[in-house]
């Protein structure tokens, strides 16, 4: 059921201090909260709601956390215990007095997360509409954009063999345990002991030694398999519970360090790629490729993105580049005149082929396509600071959806901290303009 319409009142309450006496107007947190669109997006979002049950949450207090949440790159946890103390946050997510104590659970945020889905994308439109209205991106910046993928890796360990025995070990026992399925042996502290030499031995280069605790491993990870086939053989529910867990530790066991075809990279994250991008540093990560589109020119606020999809299945660059251009029209509003790529999109499906720019290509009229494929390079940056101001760097989220809204809402914390420090500059400007002309004025009347 939706909850009741936010509404504020100017009443005072002689045991609680009003937000609006306690902290400054004219912080750029309480000017992004005045230009967000509360009402619009609590409009958008109605339809998710059931006509039935108990009042929900107030949109703008799910939403407003879900912000904060990616403008200061924290957890969960840390945005629900920082908001407690911090009357900026209270104020963002649509408190009038000062809260001693967090409202709700830690979880509704994640139940939002679920709820919403790819509604997200209406939190990336609202933050380019806020960077318009604010001056720090202009329409023309729209018109020719910069297109990338990026590795957006899972939080998973690197996945050797006897990490990925160990793990699915340890994950059959503790849902055996968490469903009252009596086992003849768990094998946990065989199965930690043998993880700990099998990566000791491979540091060593003993290979023989390395081997032979892995197959120690993959017979324990048997033995446990097995006795769990025989304790809930005949019992429906079970079977259910445990069938994909079962198919899991089965694909792990058997699967080989050098094997082609699919794999399994993470007992618990079954959806993580291994995805290699041809960098030195790291051959190889394990996570969800994602579509990053940026400005092409710097914006008077910097350089924006447009927008951000995760894409599942490590598909070739060049076959996701007119869907990724189509959607960016969809969301900004505006026709995409030109896109300028890397070597990785040859070949590629974009409805229009004359006004994509590849790096590396020799056309161009004075000049003008090399100069702004050399502005593409300017993308890596901004995917640098996805990572390490945002979330981009580790995603925690589950599944394959938590893949996606990372990607969305970490490009959604990202406009917003750009609009935010565009924010306090502007600020700026205004109280030097101002002290400017109070000293002007005082030195022209004591000239008179």
């Amino acid at each position: 059921m939706r909850p009741k319409k936010h509404e504020t009142t100017d009443a005072s309450d002689l045991f609680r201090a009003r937000l609006d006496q306690i902290i400054n107007m004219k912080h750029e947190l309480v000017q992004l909260a005045g230009k967000l669109d509360w009402e619009w997006l609590d409009g958008e979002i109605a339809p998710l709601y059931s006509d039935k049950g108990r009042p929900g949450i107030k949109t703008r207090f799910v939403i407003g956390l879900l912000l904060l949440k990616h403008i200061f790159a924290l957890s969960d946890e840390e945005v629900c215990e920082r908001w407690v103390y911090d009357p900026y946050f209270q104020y963002f997510t649509g408190e009038e007095f000062f809260q001693h104590a967090f409202p709700h659970e830690r979880s509704d945020l994640s139940h939002w997360r679920k709820r919403l889905g790819d509604k997200l994308e209406l939190l990336l439109a609202e933050s380019l509409r806020v960077a318009h209205e604010a001056g720090a991106l202009r329409t023309n910046d729209l018109k020719r954009v910069t297109v990338d993928t990026t590795v957006q890796p899972k939080a998973i360990t690197f996945p050797t063999d006897a990490k990925l025995l160990h793990a699915a070990i340890k994950g059959l026992n503790r849902l055996a345990r968490r469903h009252g399925v009596q086992l003849r042996q768990s094998y946990l502290r065989i199965a930690k002991r043998a993880a700990m030499m099998a990566g000791r031995y491979a540091h060593a280069k003993q290979f023989n030694r390395h081997r032979r605790q892995l197959r120690l491993l993959r017979t324990r990870l048997g033995r446990i398999i097995r006795d769990i086939r025989r304790n809930i053989g005949g019992k429906a529910d079970l079977e259910a519970v445990f069938e994909w867990p079962l198919t899991r530790a089965n694909q792990i066991r058997s699967q080989q360090q050098r094997q082609r075809g699919w794999k399994l990279y993470s007992f618990h994250a079954p959806e993580v790629e291994c995805i290699g991008k041809g960098k030195a540093s790291a051959p190889y990560e394990f996570g969800v490729k994602a579509s990053i589109v940026t400005t092409n020119a710097r914006a008077p606020g910097g350089q924006f993105v447009l927008h951000a999809k995760a894409l599942p299945g490590n598909p070739y660059d060049g076959h996701t580049l007119g869907a990724v251009i189509e959607a960016t029209e969809r969301l900004t509003g505006r026709e995409i005149e030109r896109a300028y790529v890397d070597k990785g999109y040859r070949g590629h499906d974009a409805a229009n082929p004359r006004r994509v720019f590849i790096s590396g290509q020799k056309r161009g009229v004075f000049g003008v396509i090399k100069r702004e494929l050399r502005r593409r390079s300017a993308i890596e940056a901004v995917i640098g600071h996805m990572k390490t101001d945002g979330h981009l760097g580790r995603c925690y989220l589950k599944g394959r959806a938590g893949d996606a809204a990372n990607a969305v809402l970490t490009a959604v914390g990202y406009n917003l901290r750009l609009i935010l420090a565009w924010l306090r500059v502007l600020l700026c400007l205004i109280l030097t303009a101002l002290t400017q002309a109070f000293t002007t004025r005082s030195v022209l009347e004591s000239a008179c």
